[in-house]
């Protein structure tokens, strides 16, 4: 069998390419750095806050990657479904779980090269004040985290079929759950409808309420252990999809 990081590395470079050599990736980066912008400086009010501040900028992370990362992991398994050539990857003498996390990482990848490219709105800050660099560090890192949540759901709902359109509906129903169980108000239906326990456990689930203790400033460790165990539940679950689909007759 094919050793691990050469299946790894060679499914993440593949992928790559299918997002590079195509006008994809370079759609999604544009589309998604324009909307950013149109949410910090327009809605945010970026500029009448009076202060050298990235908070308009990342408040709105959790909201845009609710949409735009399903539609960068859509593609993921799906494609392979419709077109067939999944039956020629599930050949190859390598584990399916290193499959899978090329994969993911190939779309991790693009994701961060488009948050990467945000860095013009941290110079920007630092030209026109004092900002607090190590909250805005904290704040791209555990941004990226975020990220990879919300894409390995994706990935995961695109392993169910062969539909880009439903894997891509179903990921951001499923991201939403994740996103507002934080939220006052779902938490005080809860609460009132289950009970403390189960707000507790819905609220302890959200994307968002563990981002925003980075955004002010505070880096909580198991803020970090969630987002990597989150992934590595959705990555788990794709592997052993795809791996039911090579068991297969």
């Amino acid at each position: 069998m094919t050793s691990w990081p050469n299946a790894l590395v060679a499914t993440w470079l593949r992928e790559l390419r299918a997002y590079f050599l195509t006008p994809l990736a370079y759609v999604f980066i544009a589309i998604f750095l324009v909307a950013v912008g149109a949410f910090t400086f327009e809605v945010g009010g970026f500029l009448d806050q009076g202060r050298a501040d990235l908070g308009p900028f990342f408040v709105f992370h959790p909201w845009l990657y609710l949409v735009f990362l399903p539609a960068i992991g859509m593609r993921l398994w799906s494609d392979e479904l419709r077109s067939g050539t999944i039956e020629l990857l599930l050949t190859f003498p390598a584990p399916v779980w290193s499959i899978v996390l090329g994969k993911f990482l190939a779309a991790w990848t693009v994701a961060a090269a488009a948050l990467a490219l945000t860095f013009p709105m941290w110079l920007s800050v630092a030209w026109l004040g004092s900002p607090d660099h190590g909250a805005i560090a904290l704040s791209y890192a555990m941004s990226f985290m975020m990220a990879g949540a919300y894409l390995a759901i994706a990935c995961a709902m695109s392993a169910l079929g062969s539909s880009q359109v439903v894997a891509f509906v179903i990921a951001v129903t499923v991201g939403f759950l994740f996103t507002v169980s934080g939220l006052p108000i779902v938490q005080a239906g809860v609460v009132d409808t289950f009970g403390a326990a189960v707000g507790d456990v819905l609220g302890g689930l959200s994307l968002l309420a563990r981002f925003e203790a980075a955004q002010r400033g505070v880096l909580e460790l198991r803020a970090v252990v969630f987002y990597v165990g989150f992934i590595a539940l959705w990555l788990a679950l794709t592997t052993l999809w795809i791996s039911a689909r090579r068991e297969r007759p």
